[in-house]
């Protein structure tokens, strides 16, 4: 079973100096409870990937497909409601809403699924607790450290069971330590909750914990 499959994606962007092909013909799949680590310089394309497997951009050429729904074949609208059921987002800027909670963070997307107010709660505990910050659920994003604003943002991401996980350079703001245990706890949600995950990082001591490993080099993939 293939949770993810992208099929020869090009995304081409004009310049003044021409044509720049940001990604060039990438192929890629993953699995359920596989974790995917796309690697490469700065600049290589890794985000660009990441947005078009997202539905946040749309290939030049090629096809993204997530389980059998073709991404390219959906209008914004479909788009919007596929990121909100069945992707979890993890961004490198963590993205928290700095006035509400770490509950309430993580409580956005089920809000937006309009789910029971019991189930939420109950949902919000679970995955906060999943990520060890079960104690820290009234703390605002000001109260907590880097490491612990990007776990609400990985409890956020996972809050409405997503089948797909996808990470931009999740730990390029920690320090090395954090980011170590970010990564780690990464790899453990993916293999334990059964979720496909996509993460970028330019960082070579962050791949040791992935199933697989594609290196980007000008937007051109290879299997590392």
């Amino acid at each position: 079973m293939t949770t993810l499959r992208a099929d020869a994606v090009t995304r081409v962007f004009e310049s003044r100096a021409g044509a720049v092909r940001a990604v060039d013909g990438v192929s890629l799949e993953v699995h359920p409870g596989e974790l995917l680590v796309v690697t490469g310089p700065s600049g290589a394309g890794k985000t660009t990937l990441l947005n078009l497997l997202a539905g946040l951009d749309r290939p030049t050429t090629g096809r993204v497909l997530l389980g059998d729904t073709d991404l390219s074949a959906l209008g914004e609208d479909d788009l919007a409601t596929l990121r909100r059921d069945r992707l979890g987002i993890v961004f490198q800027s963590f993205g928290l809403v700095p006035v509400l909670s770490a509950a309430e963070n993580v409580e956005v997307p089920l809000r937006l699924q309009r789910m029971a107010a019991a189930d939420r709660d109950a949902r919000v505990a679970e995955v906060l607790a999943l990520v060890g910050l079960g104690e820290h659920a009234e703390q605002r994003p000001s109260e907590l450290s880097g490491g612990q604003q990007q776990r609400v943002g990985i409890a956020r991401a996972l809050a409405a069971r997503p089948s797909l996980l996808l990470a931009d350079e999740p730990t390029g703001q920690l320090d090395s330590g954090t980011a170590s245990t970010v990564m780690d706890l990464i790899g453990e949600l993916v293999h334990g909750e059964g979720v496909a995950a996509v993460v970028t990082t330019h960082d070579p001591a962050l791949v040791d914990r992935a199933d697989r490993v594609i290196e980007l080099h000008d937007g051109v993939a290879r299997a590392a």
